[in-house]
């Protein structure tokens, strides 16, 4: 068997320096994983989940003429992908990525993963906090996709968690327009979860997507929120 081999590691912003938590690349032939600790955060032959992201939320939205897309999270470029996939010419794809080298990782030994898609004239990277692209924000954008941390169970930073309770709720439900789409993925199901994106004035779906699509693997959790009054 071909053995893994690291390509290279990040700190991720808010870790303590030396604390074992660095993100590291790995790779093993053709395959890459994304590593935090012990944890495998993303693997280049998963994909369904995160493709499920894009698709449920672009679908709802792809009938407007020129949508503007957030999308918190680079990652192996999985969910924007699909969401160019769906999404017609006009579209505005804009992604926030906090840690740069996983941008670098895209561009460099992770290119042939992404293909095409960040050269995409629809496309651009921000290499920033996704909440600080939300926050001040309104009515900016048709839909915001989350693929963030672990979902509203942070594993990698604890600063990741106020996206996910009524504030940072609130803030994405100000910087959506009328009807538009908040989509987060998340390992595992969460009512109070659920509970709270009601609380902040959408309308819920909960969707079940498998790790490796059609084929199977582990059960993900997409909620997909429409917005309406705050009541």
């Amino acid at each position: 068997m071909i053995p893994w081999v690291l390509v290279d590691k990040a700190q991720v912003p808010g870790q303590v320096p030396g604390s074992g938590n660095d993100l590291r690349l790995m790779q093993r032939g053709a395959e890459f994983s994304i590593m935090l600790g012990q944890n495998e955060l993303m693997n280049s032959r998963l994909s369904g989940s995160e493709q499920a992201l894009a698709t449920l939320a672009c679908e709802k939205i792809a009938t407007r003429e020129t949508p503007r897309l957030l999308i918190g999270g680079l990652g192996m470029g999985f969910t924007l992908r699909a969401a160019l996939a769906v999404l017609g010419p006009k579209a505005e794809v804009v992604v926030a990525e906090l840690v740069p080298a996983v941008v670098v990782w895209a561009r460099g030994p992770m290119a042939p993963v992404f293909g095409d898609s960040l050269s995409d004239p629809r496309v651009s990277i921000r290499e920033a906090d996704v909440r600080q692209l939300i926050r001040p924000a309104a009515e900016s954008y048709d839909a915001i996709l989350l693929d963030v941390d672990n979902g509203p169970d942070g594993l990698t930073r604890a600063s990741n968690d106020s996206l996910y309770r009524r504030a940072g709720l609130s803030a994405a439900h100000r910087a959506l327009r009328a009807g538009g789409v908040l989509a987060v993925w998340s390992s595992g199901p969460d009512a109070a979860f659920t509970q709270r994106l009601r609380q902040a004035g959408f309308d819920v779906e909960e969707k079940r997507a498998r790790a490796n699509g059609a084929r199977g693997g582990a059960r993900h959790v997409i909620w997909v929120a429409t917005k309406v009054d705050v009541r």
